[in-house]
């Protein structure tokens, strides 16, 4: 419970924590990022960690000189690049393995079948629109390799999607993150986006439920 109530406390107050990251380790700061980002992406067994209030607080501390901007950008679009391919990889050669097992604590089937799902609704754009949806954005490259996307494809999905995600939220948060409004209202704003993130997946889970239900309504 201590662990989990202290994950909180830095994801709610992630300025703070990345700020004193900043000023403990200096340029070393770029490979933090570059880990949580690669992990949040790359393992199937860590989609918690923070993704798209970790880019927007970024960008505010890149404002506020603690980090340079390009530098920072560009860490994070390979981070997010290197996660994709680790995690298609780890699906193409164990993910049909890994999932005949049953109980596990992390892989859970269910988070295998609607990521499935996600797919077959959006297709390979699916790369691209998961990048903006946590937990959805760690399983898709893995079914993508266990599907046997072709690599290629995948490869330029992937980029697409990692350009866009840090291109939109690193620069929202430099732009935006030290306005006062933002400034003095910062964790409500890291609730906002991480509501905004999760909302698609709560309509598909809502969606999902209601058409389980139908069919017993009927009958």
């Amino acid at each position: 419970m201590e662990l989990l109530t202290q994950f909180i406390d830095i994801v709610l107050h992630l300025d703070k924590h990345l700020a004193l990251l900043v000023q403990s380790y200096g340029v070393w700061v770029y490979a933090i990022l570059f880990a949580i980002v690669f992990m949040e992406t790359g393992f199937v067994v860590t989609p918690f960690l923070p993704g798209d209030s970790l880019l927007f607080v970024a960008g505010a501390v890149a404002a506020a000189g603690g980090m340079d901007p390009v530098i920072l950008a560009g860490t994070l679009i390979v981070a997010a690049l290197c996660g994709d391919n680790v995690n298609y990889w780890i699906g193409r050669f164990l993910g049909p393995r890994v999932f005949r097992l049953e109980g596990s604590r992390f892989l859970k089937r269910e988070n295998l079948d609607r990521t499935h799902a996600f797919m077959e609704k959006h297709g390979p754009k699916a790369i691209i629109i998961a990048r903006f949806v946590p937990v959805v954005r760690t399983f898709v490259p893995f079914v993508c390799g266990i599907g046997r996307l072709t690599y290629g494809r995948f490869l330029g999905f992937s980029v697409i999607g990692a350009l866009l995600w840090v291109g939109l939220l690193v620069p929202a948060g430099y732009f935006f993150g030290n306005l006062p409004i933002v400034k003095n209202n910062l964790t409500a704003v890291i609730l906002l986006i991480v509501f905004i993130s999760i909302l698609p997946g709560i309509l598909e889970y809502l969606k999902h439920r209601r058409a389980e239900a139908a069919p017993s309504a009927r009958g």
